[in-house]
């Protein structure tokens, strides 16, 4: 496999730590951007999914904006250098001083998720002599097909405005003085593999714009979000998203109008692939009719695992042996959900074997933790080593 290369520079460095393949992300930036540019759409990066600095200098060279979902987002991606025409402020609890960092900043648009929302922007507005730009973040009652818990779509999940609120929200747009709508916005949930999910939303967008342009309103904007897949099952096969059939999908289902801008906002598809965490073997523990491979990397370091049972690929990267094993891979934390495999066949391993667990350059150090007090763990970087 491909991390092979690296496994003598590996060895020297302190345990666990963050990998990032920039070659991978360098080809997932180009691959992604030359089908924007081919449908004339417009994308701006989750950073939710990754904020590590030289990650997001890289995304913003490619050409992206940014998808921000809190006010310390928002104020990292201007610090980054990002155009605030580029960033777009979404989530479904903005507070006060997080809406003004964005009213100050001159970002391009905030995705307002309820009727509370718009009234306090457009207060907060009116208070700094500002006009703030918005998209309707519309709940289109539409299940991914993915995990529960990053599904986002349905008419039950905390996230967006339902249709039967459009003609209040209507009411109260037309009485706000300091706002301007722009565009509307859906994201559906995360990690969804199936196109026919995207065409039933683009046929819903579509159903959507007739009714506003009823009520003469013409959008200028369409913003889809995210959620496409990564492979997490084979992913050194497989390192890129389904890109091409995806915005092919779109393409062909949605009905945009002359001079609308059409806008995504990947994260995972776009970083996941080129990121792994590398860990070392404290221990192999024999349990009852089962082997333990006791990692020095925990649920603090990852953890999808934990949180919503996400599967990641996992590989000994130092052994030798042609003796194959089976073995939960675990970390040290003290919780029984601290682990990230389970029944994980592998090259026999023992103490001191290194391990890497794969596409974890998306939600991995992002959302680093010092529970149990354990050290935030480093990024490294392929050019460097």
């Amino acid at each position: 496999m491909q991390l092979t290369r690296f496994v003598n520079g590996f060895k020297r460095l302190e345990t666990p730590f963050y990998f990032y393949d920039l070659d991978i992300l360098d080809q997932t930036l180009r691959l992604y951007t030359k089908f924007l540019r081919k449908y004339g759409y417009q994308a701006h990066f989750a950073m939710k999914a990754n904020a590590n600095p030289r990650i997001l200098e890289m995304i913003h060279r490619s050409g992206l904006g940014a998808d921000c979902v809190s006010g310390n987002e928002v104020q990292l991606a201007l610090d980054m250098g990002f155009d605030p025409d580029t960033i777009v402020y979404a989530g479904v609890g903005k507070s006060d001083r997080e809406i003004r960092t964005a009213l100050q900043g001159g970002i391009f648009c905030f995705n307002c998720e309820s009727i509370p929302e718009i009234r306090i922007i457009n207060d907060l507005a009116s208070q700094m002599g500002k006009t703030a730009r918005i998209s309707l973040r519309l709940n289109p009652n539409i299940d991914a097909h993915t995990n529960k818990h990053i599904t986002t779509g349905r008419s039950r999940d905390k996230f967006g405005i339902s249709e039967w609120m459009l003609d209040e929200v209507l009411g109260i747009i037309a009485a706000s003085r300091n706002i301007k709508l722009i565009g509307l916005h859906f994201h559906i949930g995360s990690q969804v593999e199936d196109m026919q999910v995207f065409e039933k939303l683009c046929k819903k967008v579509n159903s959507y714009q007739k009714w506003f342009e009823q009520h003469d309103i013409h959008l200028e904007h369409i913003n889809l979000g995210g959620g496409i897949a990564v492979d997490y099952e084979n992913p050194i096969e497989n390192p890129f998203s389904p890109f091409e059939t995806y915005f092919e999908t779109i393409n062909s289902n949605l009905e945009v109008r002359k001079g609308q801008k059409v806008h995504f906002e990947p994260g995972r598809a776009l970083i996941a692939q080129s990121g792994y965490l590398i860990s070392r073997v404290l221990y192999v523990k024999i349990g009852r009719g089962k082997k333990f491979a006791i990692l020095d990397a925990g649920m603090n370091d990852l953890i999808r695992p934990a949180l919503y049972g996400a599967n990641h690929a996992i590989f000994n990267i130092t052994s030798a042996s042609q003796k194959k094993e089976v073995y939960d891979v675990v970390g040290p934390v003290c919780e029984s959900a601290d682990r990230f495999g389970l029944a994980v066949k592998l090259p026999e391993t023992g103490r001191g074997d290194l391990i890497a667990i794969c596409s974890t350059g998306a939600y991995g150090q992002v959302m680093g933790m010092r529970y149990n007090q354990r050290e935030l763990a480093q990024a490294y970087y392929s050019p460097d080593l």
